[in-house]
């Protein structure tokens, strides 16, 4: 984790949410006074973001106390005590919001992760993310993804080449997209960098694979075609599956052998954990 970019981010969201103080907290609650208060679970899930709750606090007031009852990565169960905070009750109501908009959001992709990554047990598919993240929190996010059980596909456009449709148009084909490819990482100096090709079709596939791609994406694929495109590759090259996967769906797509299926939903569509702060 690169902890001076999270606090980067916390300290973008504190600046958010008090422009010009605290003025409820000013109002209503006498200076000095001390509280404690606990994180309680409201659901069943995946613990991700306990961490970066505390920086939360410790960035607006060093001196609170924040004691974990969980790591990230640990299930919890609803009505579970995941972790105690004391010390100035004005730190601990600003700090509230925040702190909580980390926890709720990691915990609901870790939680949705392990949703996905408990359907394909027992198969070789493994549950990717994809780039399809909150501006900013991408690293967060794709962390969340790995407590769930998951794995990161590409962090970003730097790291690995991914030919999809709309490069294999402006190229002129799959193939030449390879070639310009490999010349491209090889004039660099960057053939140790894989590359990925999208394809549509059975033909694609083949051509992909006659071409040297390192890694293919089925997309958008029926389970028939899939299935082909496994005895076709035969193992030579990773097989990745995107489109149409739902939590309905994955088993049985994870059960034509491929070794990936990538899941956008997992940083776009997940549910915020039901977690709360409550002050005893």
């Amino acid at each position: 984790m690169d902890w001076e970019r999270v606090d980067q981010l916390i300290d973008l969201a504190l600046a958010e949410d008090l422009p010009a103080g605290d003025i409820t907290t000013e109002a209503v609650v006498p200076a000095g006074e001390r509280a404690r208060g606990v994180f309680l679970a409201k659901q069943d899930g995946v613990l991700a973001g306990i961490e970066i709750a505390a920086r939360v606090f410790s960035r607006l007031d060093p001196d609170v106390e924040f004691r974990k009852k969980l790591e990230d990565g640990q299930e919890f169960q609803r009505g579970q005590l995941l972790a105690e905070v004391s010390g100035r009750a004005a730190s601990l109501l600003q700090a509230e919001r925040t702190a909580l908009n980390f926890l709720q959001r990691l915990s609901g992709i870790a939680s949705l992760t392990k949703s996905f990554v408990d359907e394909v047990r027992g198969t070789r598919a493994r549950i990717l993310d994809t780039r399809k993240t909150t501006p900013g929190w991408r690293a967060l996010e794709k962390y969340a993804v790995r407590m769930g059980g998951g794995w990161n596909h590409r962090l970003s456009l730097s790291d690995m080449v991914l030919i999809k449709d709309n490069h294999i148009r402006i190229a002129g084909g799959i193939s030449p997209a390879l070639k310009k490819a490999r010349e491209y990482l090889r004039a660099r100096n960057l053939s140790s960098i894989k590359i990925e090709v999208e394809t549509a079709s059975l033909d694609e596939v083949r051509e992909a694979l006659e071409n040297g791609a390192d890694w293919i994406m089925l997309d958008n694929m029926l389970v028939e075609e899939i299935k082909a495109a496994v005895a076709l590759v035969s193992g030579r090259v990773p097989l990745e599956i995107s489109g149409q996967v739902n939590l309905q769906t994955v088993r049985n797509l994870a059960l034509t052998g491929v070794d990936y299926i990538s899941v956008g939903a997992l940083t776009h569509s997940f549910r915020s954990a039901d977690i709360s702060l409550e002050f005893l």
